[in-house]
C-alpha cells in the first residue's frame, strides 16, 4: 500500500463516513468469491466490514491475494463506504487498495472454521475462540454490564475502594478456600469477597463498593459456577435489609437498561429474546424463605426447613416469574456468621437472595450485618472460628458501631442471564473451571 493520508476508521465508526474513501485495519473473518468479485469481511475488533473487490478495478496481483486470503490473516484496507442495506452492519467498502500484513499459511489453517466444534476443542482455543462473533458479542455485554455498574453506584455517592485479594481469614469458612503459602512459613488464602473489609472502609466513607476477582474452591462442575469470577460489593453504614434490597433492585433495573440501550446487535448476535430482559421493572416479587419453602413443597420439593435452596429449587421458584424475586429471612444456620438476626425471630438472619428468572439462579446474596460487639463474639465462637483472626473486626464493633448493609451480584452469572447463556464459561475471556486453568 502507499504512502498516503487516508483516514483510519472502525467499522463501529463507519456510518460517519459514507462516499469518502477511509482504511480499516483487521482480520479476515470471512471471505466469499463470486467469479471477477470477491467479498473479504474485516473484523477490527469493533465490527465486521464486508468488503467488496472487483478484479477489474485492482492490480491483478492485489485481487489475487485477496481472493485466495485465507481466514484471520491481518491486513489494512482501503476504499469507499457506501450504505447497503444487505450487509452485516448496514455498510460496505468498495476496494481501492490493500495491504496484507500476514497470511496465515494454508499448511497451518487458523483452527477454528465454520463448521460446528465441540466444546472441549472450542475451550482449549479458547485464545482464538474469542474472536468468534458471539463469543466477541458476549464479552462487549460483560464490559456494558461492568461499566454500568461502576456508573451506578459512582452517581449514587458510593466510593469505590479496593479490598486485598490475599487474606490471613475466611469470611464464610475455610472449606472453600484456596490456601496459599505466604512469606515465612505464613498461610493466606485466595479471597472469598471483600466484604469484611468492605465494612472496616464503610464506617471511614459511609457508602463503599469494591470490584475485583473472587475465589471459591468448590468442586462444583454446574454451568453456574467459576472457581475465579468477579464481583461487585457494596456495603452502607447506618443502612439495614430493606436498603439492600432497594439499591440491589435499582442497580439491576438500571444495569439492565443500560445493556438493552447500547448492546441491542451483540444481544441479536447472540439471538437473546430481548422482551425477557425488557419485562424485568421494578418492583420484583418478595417471599420469605418460608414462603419459598412452602412453594418449593407444593411444586414437588423435598426441600426441608432449613435446607438451602440449589440450582433445581431456585429454577423451579422462578419459573412463572417474568423478573427476579427476593427471597429473605433464611435460617441464621445457613447463612454467614455475620448476619444480623431477625429481631422478631432470631432463628433467621436479615438476609436476602435475588434470585432471577429463566433459570439464572441467585444473582446477589446480602444482608444486615451484626452490629453488637458481644453478639458478634459470640457467633465466631459458634462457627469455631479464632478470635485473634478477626481482631481488626471486632474492633468495628468497639469503635462507633451502627447498623450497616450491603451485597455481593456476580458478575458472570449476571452476564450469563443477559446474553441468554447456557454455561457461565463463555461470560469470562479465560475461564477458570474445576478441570480448567489453561489457556
Amino acid at each position: 500500500m502507499s504512502e498516503n493520508v487516508t483516514p483510519r476508521v472502525t467499522v463501529a465508526e463507519a456510518g460517519r463516513h459514507v462516499g469518502e474513501t477511509v482504511e480499516i485495519a483487521g482480520w479476515l473473518y470471512n471471505l466469499r468469491r463470486s467469479g471477477k468479485i470477491c467479498f473479504p469481511q474485516v473484523r477490527d475488533g469493533t465490527g465486521i466490514m464486508q468488503c467488496v473487490a472487483v478484479k477489474s478495478a485492482l492490480p491483478e496481483t492485489l485481487f489475487e491475494l485477496l481472493k485466495d486470503l485465507t481466514q484471520e490473516s491481518s491486513l489494512i484496507v482501503r476504499g469507499k463506504i457506501r450504505a447497503e442495506a444487505r450487509a452485516h452492519g448496514g455498510f460496505e467498502l468498495d476496494v481501492e487498495d490493500a495491504q496484507i500484513l500476514q497470511r496465515v499459511p494454508e499448511s497451518e489453517p487458523y483452527p477454528i472454521s465454520l463448521k460446528e466444534h465441540g466444546i472441549d476443542f472450542l475451550m482449549d482455543h479458547r485464545h482464538l475462540w474469542l474472536r468468534s462473533r458471539r463469543q466477541h458479542a458476549a464479552l462487549r455485554v460483560r464490559h456494558e454490564v461492568i461499566r454500568a455498574i461502576r456508573d451506578y453506584f459512582d452517581s449514587h455517592g458510593f466510593v469505590l475502594v479496593d479490598t486485598p485479594i490475599f487474606t490471613p481469614a475466611a469470611c464464610e469458612g475455610t472449606t472453600t478456600l484456596f490456601e496459599v503459602d505466604y512469606f515465612e512459613d505464613e498461610k493466606v488464602y485466595l479471597t472469598q469477597s471483600g466484604q469484611l473489609y468492605n465494612e472496616a472502609t464503610a464506617a471511614a466513607f459511609g457508602k463503599v463498593y469494591c470490584f475485583g476477582p473472587t475465589f471459591r474452591a468448590e468442586k462444583s462442575k454446574t454451568r453456574r459456577h467459576l472457581t475465579e469470577f468477579w464481583m461487585v460489593e457494596p456495603e452502607m453504614a447506618y443502612a439495614d435489609l430493606e436498603d439492600v434490597k432497594r439499591v440491589g433492585e435499582e442497580l439491576v433495573v438500571f444495569v439492565i437498561g443500560r445493556v438493552l440501550e447500547n448492546r441491542k446487535e451483540d444481544l441479536k448476535d447472540l439471538e437473546r429474546d430481548v422482551s425477557k430482559l425488557e419485562a424485568v421493572k421494578a418492583p420484583f416479587h418478595r417471599m420469605s424463605y418460608e414462603e419459598a419453602l412452602a412453594k418449593l413443597q407444593a411444586k414437588g420439593s423435598e426441600i426441608q426447613w432449613g435446607g438451602d435452596f440449589g440450582n433445581t429449587d431456585e429454577t423451579l421458584l422462578t419459573e412463572d416469574m417474568d423478573r427476579p424475586v427476593m427471597i429473605d429471612r433464611y435460617p441464621g444456620e445457613i447463612k454467614g456468621f455475620y448476619f444480623q438476626p431477625d429481631p422478631a425471630r432470631p432463628e433467621l438472619a436479615l438476609g436476602v437472595d435475588f434470585i432471577a428468572p429463566e433459570g439464572y439462579g441467585e444473582i446477589i446474596g446480602g444482608g444486615q450485618r451484626i452490629h453488637d460487639l458481644n453478639l458478634l463474639l459470640k457467633r465466631l465462637d459458634e462457627h469455631h472460628l479464632l478470635r485473634e483472626a478477626f481482631n481488626w473486626y471486632i474492633d468495628l464493633r468497639k469503635y462507633g458501631s451502627v447498623p450497616h448493609a450491603g451485597f455481593g451480584m456476580g458478575v458472570e452469572r449476571f452476564v450469563a442471564w443477559m446474553c441468554g447463556l447456557e454455561h457461565v464459561r463463555e461470560t469470562i475471556a479465560f475461564p477458570r473451571m474445576l478441570y480448567r486453568t489453561r489457556p
